[in-house]
């Protein structure tokens, strides 16, 4: 966001809860698809590899292969055709943009799970008892 009046315009089309995800995770992205007079909802699975901007303009990258040819899909988080963002699968990534993962191929193209241990996700709730 250049300029704060350009953040109070933009206000009313931010969506109000975005789910958290990063790149490396593994999404299913839930699209409103319309056909004629006809609407559906068509979910596009796969890794996301880049993650790019801000505001309303804030976007990301989803790839996945079909039949042996890899597929990438850009959508904008705050479109109103977005409808769901549903995690399945938390990658361990240590890059910000993972574009290396299109020169791989098999189970090479597969991210590590990012895993968080009990004892780790149990910690705020320590820490908030004063333990």
């Amino acid at each position: 966001m250049s300029s704060p009046l350009l953040a109070i315009v933009e206000k009313p089309y931010l969506k109000a809860s975005v789910p958290e995800f990063h790149v490396g995770d593994t999404v299913d992205v839930m699209t409103r698809i319309v056909e004629g007079e006809k609407e559906r909802i068509q979910a596009f699975g796969g890794v996301v590899i880049a993650r790019r901007s801000g505001g309303i303009n804030e976007s990301f990258t989803v790839r996945r292969i079909v039949n042996n040819e890899g597929v990438e899909r850009k959508f904008l988080i705050h479109s109103p055709n977005v409808v769901d963002i549903k995690v399945r699968r938390r990658g361990k990534a240590r890059r910000a943009k993972l574009f290396f993962l299109r020169l791989r191929i098999g189970k090479a193209r597969k991210l590590r799970e990012l895993r968080i241990t009990q004892r780790k996700a149990a910690e705020p709730e320590m820490a908030a008892a004063g333990v």
